[in-house]
């Protein structure tokens, strides 16, 4: 063994120490594992940072913006609401539940599927009488298997592929992981789905720290096309029954009514002044196509400001009110339009006053959509309404702009929570972003770093996603990883060490045959990738795989596809994959409540794994 073997796999072992101890975050231990080859010259100094502009760091970042978009947007809620049955029993709803985890995996990345449909798991177990860990670790297994049936599932599928380019075979196609990819997809989800639910332990759920708003009372707008006109009052509460929502007031033609007949039918231009919480106010206005009445009222008033300055500009003169008006819009952007939670203090100066006496839109630009108030609701028009102290307001406007008007105020802002509009519109174009790119992948026209680029152009002119969020989307401590891991694996093959790696597993341990080596190559990834990140996993093996296949002179894509599929399967630990660390407090799991489910599930992986890699990539 040569020194600079010696040395990267010192730096290796001490490496994975650290990941498994865990003292440090994944992305810092590998920055230090990259400068430990930079400073004993495993790794030019000049080709450190080469692994930033990698084309598998490159996808990566581009995935999780356009991820990013289909969460925003709320296409992502509209296919949740769509698939899933609301009165199903435990079966169909948890088949359904872990079939839209997996669908969604496959062409976004597998935490933000996770993380979006979250929500919809814990409204599930309230459903069906279940702790939210009995379908939180379901979810999290399912969105993980979902990652492995294409190129932009996971990360590790990227690395796959910029390996095997760089070895001269080319790059994987989009689809290429699917054949087995989909197939133990597939079948592990069924599993879990109809038998392994029942092995999840059960857990007490830890509490979320925080504020607890209540319900706010705000005035939606029905327009012509909503689905909500001709319906009775009590059916359209009936429609959104499981979020606790109530109609408590009616305004038709200026004429307010208290406590509305349940029988009394809705009609186009009425508006509802619904009791709700904030989240059920994005699922009534998508479910129904109605709109916050601020926002319309909003929309109307800008209209009217535009005609009455060009009307004042002929005129040469102009109201002190459209001149406020036009210093507003052209001093906020539309891309900083946030939602934000205040609270009004005693000794706030907007006490006793109403969004029309402070002049909201005219002086901020801002919106009142929303009020929760303990204890009677009130009886007048949302515009009009007295603001108390320990009122909840939800307000619309620019970041800096509610800013200023907290200050100015002396209200006090409240944890920041995601608070969500759907923008149907919106929706269908970012979701068209997603396959445009993804179409453009799979015919071949530009690689995968490429297509996903244009994507993400795409979605910020067209504002799916404004450009101010765009940073924001990327998960930067794994793009870190990614990067500074690329040198490092490309240190082992120039040392020779993943050969030196690869013929000890082959003489050792598989003694020679092809199918044991290619068994212990998965198995020996789905260990490392529950101790430590799975794309470091990936990133680590992939040398030793292909010196592997180099050894044995076999099909080299057969062991790649193992690594794929073993940095996929991360389910006995909480570190293994974010989706497990996500459901760790929700479901009020700890360290060895994995392995209960995750072991048979890795099992089942194994076993039909094998056989259809030597069936899709013969050795």
């Amino acid at each position: 063994m040569t020194t600079p073997q010696m040395l990267i796999l010192a730096i290796l072992i001490a490496t994975m120490g650290l990941f498994l101890w865990g003292r440090f975050r994944h992305d810092i231990v590998a920055l230090m594992a990259l400068m430990a080859c930079v400073v004993t010259g495993l790794v030019p100094a000049a080709d450190a940072f080469a692994g930033f502009g990698h084309p598998a760091v490159i996808t990566v970042a581009c995935v999780l913006i356009l991820s990013q978009g289909l969460k925003n947007t709320g296409a992502v809620d509209w296919l949740a609401r769509t698939v899933l049955p609301q009165k199903a029993g435990r079966l169909t709803s948890m088949a359904t539940l872990m079939g839209l985890g997996v669908l969604l995996s496959g062409f976004m990345n597998n935490v933000g599927a996770m993380a979006l449909l979250m929500p919809v798991a814990v409204q599930l177990s309230d459903r069906l009488e279940l702790t939210p860990g009995q379908v939180l670790m379901p979810l999290s297994f399912g969105t993980i298997l979902g990652g492995m049936t294409t190129l932009i599932g996971t990360p590790p599928n990227l690395i796959v592929s910029g390996f095997r380019a760089e070895a001269g075979l080319g790059d994987f196609g989009m689809f290429d992981f699917a054949p087995v990819g989909a197939a133990v997809a597939v079948l592990g989800a069924a599993f879990v789905a109809l038998v392994g639910w029942r092995l999840v332990p059960i857990r007490k759920a830890a509490r979320a720290e925080g504020f607890e708003t209540g319900s706010y009372l705000t005035e939606v707008c029905v327009p012509e096309d909503s689905k909500a006109v001709g319906l009775t009052l009590r059916q359209f509460e009936s429609k959104i029954e499981d979020s606790e929502a109530q109609i408590v007031g009616l305004v038709r033609n200026e004429v307010r009514m208290t406590a509305p007949s349940g029988g009394r039918r809705i009609r186009e231009g009425d508006i509802l002044i619904l009791e709700a919480d904030v989240e059920t106010l994005a699922k009534a206005l998508s479910v129904f196509g109605i709109k916050l009445e601020e926002e319309e009222a909003s929309s109307k008033d800008d209209d009217r400001t535009e005609a009455e300055s060009a009307n004042a500009g002929k005129d040469g003169k102009t109201s002190s009110e459209a001149q406020d008006d036009a210093e507003d819009d052209d001093s906020k952007p539309d891309d900083s339009i946030v939602l934000r939670e205040l609270a009004v203090l005693p000794g706030s100066s907007i006490v006793g006053s109403s969004a029309s006496d402070l002049r909201l839109r005219t002086r901020y630009g801002l919106n009142l959509l929303a009020v929760s108030r303990k204890g009677q609701p009130p009886k007048t028009r949302l515009r009009t309404l007295k603001l108390k102290s320990g009122d909840l307001l939800l307000m619309q406007g620019p970041a800096e702009v509610i800013s200023e008007f907290v200050n100015d105020t002396g209200c006090v802002p409240l944890g920041e929570r995601e608070l969500r509009i759907p923008d149907k519109r919106m929706a269908v174009i970012a979701g068209a972003i997603m396959l445009g790119s993804v179409g453009i992948v799979t015919a071949g026209l530009l690689p995968a770093a490429a297509a996903f680029t244009l994507g993400v152009i795409a979605s910020m002119l067209l504002r799916t996603l404004p450009p101010r969020q765009v940073y924001a989307a990327i998960d930067w401590p794994v793009i870190v990883l990614l990067a500074a891991l690329i040198p490092v694996a490309g240190a082992m093959q120039v040392t020779g060490t993943a050969d030196l790696l690869a013929r000890f597993l082959v003489e050792t341990i598989a003694q020679g045959n092809p199918v044991a080596a290619l068994a212990v190559v998965l198995v020996t990834t789905m260990f490392l990738s529950d101790v430590m990140n799975n794309a470091a996993t990936a990133a680590v093996l992939c040398p030793v795989a292909i010196g592997i296949a180099a050894t044995l002179g076999v099909n080299p894509d057969s062991f790649l596809m193992a690594v794929a599929i073993g940095a996929s399967c991360a389910f006995l630990t909480p570190i293994g994959h974010q989706n497990n660390t996500l459901i760790l407090g929700p479901g009020g799991f700890g360290f060895g409540d994995y392995w209960r489910l995750g072991l048979p599930l890795e099992v089942l992986v194994v076993a039909v794994s094998i056989p259809l890699l030597l069936i899709v990539w013969p050795l």
